[in-house]
């Protein structure tokens, strides 16, 4: 079985002088691509780095999140432009989180604007972060209706109705985790509403660590565990939940 992890951040100071050797466990348990969402510009050479020495299965890409807007953000969004001579494969991570801080909500829809139409402009997909701002990222989207926009909700928390809400304002994907293996997690009834080919797999390493490692530092080599469960959930084969989702994840990457 080939798996894809579609996020994962192995370059995060968690993995420090294990990163190639994460990425070879990955590999080991059938984890033969990764796409590497951006956060900012204090880690992103780090990033492009280990995505060089793991070319064909480590896949960079670049954004801002939106954690790290603050009172500075233009000049950090302006930052990117350096690295636009890299190849990428995705603007993200992208979008809106008002869990830490509501205190430049509108300097995070005003960066994920800006983000879209980049992403517009270079034809690439997006990886969205939504965490408690459903709705204002919703009418941001509607504003850029017009970008053709597609791309993944990473780490899905939504109802079916906002899925297929989201399906009218653009081409989505949504990214499943660790999370799915929680007890009482409200995703786990959700996924089972939604077709297999809509759903990506993903860690979102160093965090969200699946069951059985709940606790640990997550990493990619975890996939496997969250698709067994989605193959419970779903009542589907894991070979089926494993194919359908890495061919889900090289049509939107291009991967």
């Amino acid at each position: 079985m080939e798996f894809t992890d579609t996020h994962a951040h192995l370059y995060d100071e968690a993995f420090a002088q294990e990163e190639d050797k994460a990425i070879e466990r990955a590999v080991q348990a059938g984890v033969t691509k990764i796409v590497f969402p951006d956060i900012d510009s204090q880690s992103r050479d780090a990033m492009f780095a280990l995505a060089d020495r793991h070319e064909g299965t480590v896949f960079p890409c670049l954004g801002l999140h939106p954690t790290s807007i603050d009172a500075g953000w233009e000049k950090e969004l302006e930052r990117l432009e350096d690295y636009r001579h890299r190849r990428i494969w995705a603007i993200g991570e992208i979008g809106m989180d008002c869990y830490w801080s509501r205190e430049f909500v509108k300097e995070q829809q005003e960066a994920l604007r800006l983000q879209l139409e980049l992403a517009h402009r270079m034809s690439l997909p997006v990886i969205i972060h939504s965490r408690e701002s459903t709705e204002l990222i919703i009418n941001v989207l509607k504003e850029c209706r017009h970008l053709d926009l597609h791309g993944v909700f990473h780490a899905y928390s939504g109802s079916v109705e906002t899925y297929r809400e989201l399906q009218k304002l653009g081409d989505w994907y949504i990214g499943i985790g660790g999370v799915l293996t929680y007890k009482k997690a409200s995703i786990a009834e959700t996924v089972k509403q939604i077709p297999l080919e809509r759903i990506l797999l993903e860690t979102d390493s160093p965090y969200l660590t699946p069951v059985p490692f709940r606790g640990k530092r997550n990493e990619s080599s975890y996939v496997p565990h969250t698709a067994a469960k989605l193959a419970e959930l779903t009542g589907k084969d894991i070979v089926e939940v494993a194919a359908t989702t890495t061919d889900n994840a090289k049509k939107l990457f291009k991967i």
